[in-house]
């Protein structure tokens, strides 16, 4: 049944050891039930964990088609990973998405069903729409997001209903003309992307996801984020 696309996952991983193995099963998993063409692309921004041995050893196991290896030294933030892991990527898609679980796999194959159903340029999970939902988080967390989301919908009308979302399927030569063109950094950088796709004229889909907040490990969103967001929110409204 499978068509010549090939997917490229790209998982940024930082002190990922323990969600690493069975992420990537998962990963392999689904993609071979629904006989799709893939590859896994681990960028490991230099874990003091030895996440990267982790990675080596699932190299062994899967081989070096299907597990790609491109660390670096040291942490040097997400959307400067995904310019790296594009650089050697080999699909025509990319499917960018957490190694912590706060993504499940299962939602890749429909991802790739939405994708084909109307050839759009990018297919994102939602939190916000049908069953999507959040999982894991208190009651402020779940307000400080949906309170962003909705700002940002006001404010920018992109034309999707979770922009920081972080689980996306992108047609390969879409996701570098947005990767070259974003100027954020960090939490900001997701919707950001969103945005210049609406200005670039892009056609974006959506999934609705359970998002699973860490199973492992400790939360990435802080204050500080939550204070860099609103001025990547305010530059955005300025400059798009």
């Amino acid at each position: 049944m499978a068509s010549k696309d090939k997917y490229s996952v790209l998982l940024p991983t930082y002190n990922e050891r323990e969600n690493l193995p069975i992420i990537v099963w998962l990963i392999v998993k689904y993609f071979t039930e629904s006989g799709y063409d893939y590859e896994i692309i681990v960028i490991d921004d230099g874990s003091p964990d030895n996440t990267l041995e982790a990675a080596q050893q699932l190299e062994k196991i899967y081989g070096k088609d299907k597990i790609v290896l491109r660390p670096r030294e040291k942490k040097l933030g997400l959307g400067t990973a995904y310019i790296h892991g594009i650089k050697h990527a080999k699909g025509n898609f990319i499917i960018i998405m957490d190694a912590d679980f706060s993504h499940h796999p299962k939602f890749i194959p429909q991802f790739i069903k939405k994708q084909k159903e109307g050839d759009c340029d990018i297919v994102s999970g939602t939190r916000y729409i049908g069953d999507g939902g959040v999982y894991g988080w208190d009651l402020k967390r779940k307000i400080v997001s949906r309170t962003a989301n909705y700002i940002t919908q006001v404010l920018l009308q992109p034309g999707a209903s979770d922009l920081t979302g972080s689980f996306r399927l992108y047609k390969k030569d879409a996701l570098e003309k947005l990767v070259n063109s974003c100027v954020s950094k960090g939490y900001v950088f997701q919707m950001e992307m969103i945005i210049r796709a609406r200005q670039f004229g892009f056609s974006i889909d959506e999934v609705p996801i359970s998002f699973v907040d860490r199973v492992y490990g400790t939360s990435k969103l802080g204050g500080s984020e939550v204070f860099q967001f609103l001025k990547g929110l305010l530059y955005l409204f300025a400059t798009t």
